[in-house]
């Protein structure tokens, strides 16, 4: 049966089903301690046990019967465990996050060995193992080429990716969803929020999974795949939804995660043996990495196809379909972002409100800079204007982007490279990044010129990579604007312009420019 096109469904907004709890019959038996055993434990208080046994009893499901004795779980009291790793305030890019993170570590010391319990309870968590299996380990002898043989094995990575996504999704219906909504961790209304229609999904993996399947022969070889991919690509245009959702969805699940119970539950779930060391949001967003990958699939396998082989006619086309359909998503969940933060935004005086701002459909970047103050902003940098804000909280307790002086259109902009070690503006450009004491670095600056009286602002970023990131997407955002005033304009184009556009930009800011637009 296959899948229809476009066919998305809700949230899992009907009730889970009623968990059911078995008591198993396990016979005791006597421990004695070996001397030469020791156990490094660490004692948790009483509350924290009640709360993980609960999560665990939510979703756990039935276990067969094991009279086999069962090793207490080994604890560490390494820091890892303890301090939630800290992220650097970093650029955001549509469809990339440049993130660094960092975690403190310290030598585990073993405690005193304490008693062995004359009982403990298994994991109720099923472990996660990826199989390493290659296509050539199924198969008992075949007599094909080098080429062929990649070519199947490329196939047959396909058809487990779609397995795994299928086993991953299922995985976080029952260990996240359900428990939480049975926890009444979070309402229903914001469970459907944060996982938005990642349900339907399944089933529509399911269908691919299911033809691939089918396509296997006797000797376990796939001859003409570029077909059925074909027929079935057009059932990923309900990514639209899901991935147009996802903005809003992160926002909300880093709110929630500010409840103790949650984020419990959530640290619970991500240390356990399930999750492989991943985060809830590591696995909703595993459809998005799914579908960028088609095209790399396809193309690798259209490079071990012979020229006489059928699928030589039919996976340019199936290229073709997957090329536009991504491009669609990328190009409505930018859309949805940059709309996202649009409403985000809070405006003290009116004349802020620039119709560069909502004339804007996507946005190149945004994150935290610091300015020649020292204060630290959420710079963003919409299609049309640069917006530089201070993150704030609403009534609700989430984000607000209050906007801090006048936004400045992007066509009007300059953009300035400052180098290491020079200062801006006197001695105050250098004492408020540094202190006094060690050299500026990683700054740049922007100014604005032609509509209104002039603004300058020098701003720093967190290291040097990240400047270059924010310097490439100003050159790129003051290019497109002026090409895009210019051509709307009359005949006789702004003088203020192009006088700026020659003060900007040097011919490698050009070529730099080219570079990211290919």
């Amino acid at each position: 049966m296959e899948t229809e096109a476009g066919n998305t469904c809700t949230s899992w907004s009907s009730r889970p089903r009623d968990f059911e709890s078995h008591d198993h019959a396990r016979k005791k038996r006597k421990q004695e301690p070996d001397p030469s055993d020791h156990i490094n434990r660490i004692t948790e208080d009483e509350e924290e046990d009640q709360d993980e046994e609960m999560i665990s009893d939510a979703v756990k499901d039935s276990e067969e019967p094991s009279n086999k004795r069962v090793k207490p779980v080994v604890k560490s009291n390494s820091m890892t465990g303890l301090i939630t790793p800290t992220k650097t305030p970093v650029l955001k890019r549509f469809g990339l996050s440049i993130s660094r993170s960092f975690s403190v570590r310290t030598e585990a010391r073993p405690l005193t060995p304490a008693p062995l319990r004359s009982r403990q309870k298994a994991s109720s968590f099923p472990r996660r193992h990826r199989s390493s299996q290659c296509w050539s380990d199924t198969v008992g002898s075949h007599d094909l080429t080098a080429k062929e043989i990649k070519r199947q094995e490329i196939i047959y990575e396909l058809t487990q990716g779609e397995r795994q996504l299928i086993d991953d999704l299922s995985l976080v219906k029952k260990v996240y969803y359900e428990p939480m909504l049975k926890l009444e961790l979070l309402t229903e209304s914001e469970l459907g929020h944060i996982f938005g229609t990642l349900d339907s999904l399944i089933p529509l993996h399911e269908d691919l999974l299911a033809r691939l399947e089918r396509l296997r022969g006797s000797e376990k070889t796939v001859g003409e795949v570029g077909i059925t991919l074909l027929n079935w690509f057009p059932c990923l245009d309900s990514y639209v939804t899901y991935c147009c959702n996802q903005v809003g969805a992160k926002a909300l699940l880093d709110l929630k995660k500010q409840d103790k119970r949650v984020e419990h539950f959530l640290r619970l779930c991500q240390e356990s043996s399930f999750s492989r060391k991943l985060d809830l949001w590591n696995f909703l967003d595993l459809p998005r990495s799914r579908l960028v990958k088609y095209t790399l699939l396809l193309k690798e396998i259209q490079k071990c196809t012979p020229p006489d082989h059928p699928d030589e006619d039919t996976l340019p086309d199936a290229l073709d379909l997957i090329h536009d359909i991504v491009s669609e998503v990328d190009r409505k969940t930018g859309e949805a972002e940059c709309q996202f933060y649009r409403k985000g935004l809070s405006y003290l005086e009116e004349n802020q409100r620039l119709p560069e701002i909502h004339a804007s459909r996507f946005i190149y970047c945004h994150g935290e800079l610091k300015s020649s103050k020292g204060q630290r902003l959420h710079v963003f940098l919409f299609e049309l204007a640069l917006v530089l804000t201070r993150p704030g909280e609403d009534k609700e307790g989430g984000q607000v982007y209050q906007v801090y002086r006048q936004p400045l259109p992007n066509a009007l902009l300059n953009l300035e490279d400052i180098p290491d070690g020079e200062a801006s503006g006197g001695g105050t450009f250098r004492g408020a990044f540094t202190g006094g004491n060690d050299k500026v670095r990683n700054c740049f600056r922007v100014s604005s010129r032609g509509r209104s009286k002039a603004q300058s602002h020098s701003l720093q970023a967190n290291d040097s990579f990240n400047k270059q990131q924010w310097i490439m997407c100003l050159r790129q955002a003051i290019v497109q604007s002026r090409d895009k005033a210019t051509s709307t304009s009359s005949s006789h184009p702004d003088p203020a312009l192009i006088h700026i556009a020659h003060l900007s930009l040097s011919p490698s800011d050009t070529e730099m420019t080219d570079h990211t637009n290919r």
